[in-house]
C-alpha cells in the first residue's frame, strides 16, 4: 500500500465532491457542506488554488492512487500566523489502516517547511479517540481541553487541543 498526499486541482471536482458527500461526518466541523454541491467544490478548489503554500497546505490523500481523503494544514489568522490547525479526513472503508497517520506525517512536514510554521494545533472531540492516536503518533501532545468551544450540530462540545512544535 502507497500512501501519497498530492495537490488539489480543477480537475479534481468530482473526486471532491463524491468524498466530500461520502465521509463519516461524526467528528467533522460543522463547515464542512452538506450535501456538498459542485459550487462549493468550485469555491473550494478556487480558494485552494490561490491560497496552497502562503495560508495553508491542502492535499488530496491517495492509497495505490486512489483519492481516500483530504488533509490540510491552515495558517491561523492575525497574532498567531506561526501556528497551524491540523485538519483531515479519511473514507470509512480506510479506517484503521495507518493512512491518516503517514498522511499526518506527511503534512506536518510540508506545512512546516512551506509555511514557517513554529506549531501546529490539532483538535479532537474527546470520543474521536482513534484521531487523537493519530495526532500522539506523529509527535502531537495534549495542550488542553477546551470545554464547550465547538458547536456541532447546534449543541457545544468539548474538544482537546494537540500541539506539535
Amino acid at each position: 500500500m502507497t500512501i501519497t498526499l498530492h495537490n488539489w486541482k480543477t480537475d479534481d471536482k468530482l473526486v471532491l465532491m463524491a468524498l466530500c458527500n461520502a465521509v463519516d461526518r461524526t467528528f467533522l466541523s460543522d463547515r464542512l457542506p452538506y450535501p456538498y454541491t459542485e459550487a462549493d467544490a468550485d469555491w473550494w478548489l478556487g480558494m485552494v488554488a490561490g491560497n496552497d503554500g502562503k495560508e495553508g497546505v491542502w492535499r488530496a490523500i491517495a492509497v495505490d492512487g486512489q483519492v481516500v481523503g483530504s488533509i490540510s494544514v491552515e495558517r491561523m489568522a492575525n497574532k498567531n500566523r506561526s501556528v497551524g490547525s491540523i485538519g483531515y479526513m479519511i473514507l470509512t472503508p480506510f479506517w484503521s489502516q495507518g493512512i491518516g497517520t503517514e498522511a499526518v506525517r506527511q503534512i506536518c512536514g510540508i506545512a512546516f517547511q512551506e509555511l514557517a510554521l513554529e506549531r501546529i494545533i490539532g483538535e479532537v472531540f474527546p470520543e474521536n479517540l482513534a484521531s487523537a492516536r493519530v495526532l500522539e503518533k506523529n509527535g502531537f501532545r495534549l495542550e488542553e481541553t477546551k470545554v464547550g468551544a465547538v458547536v456541532k450540530g447546534g449543541k457545544a462540545m468539548d474538544v482537546r487541543v494537540y500541539v506539535k512544535a
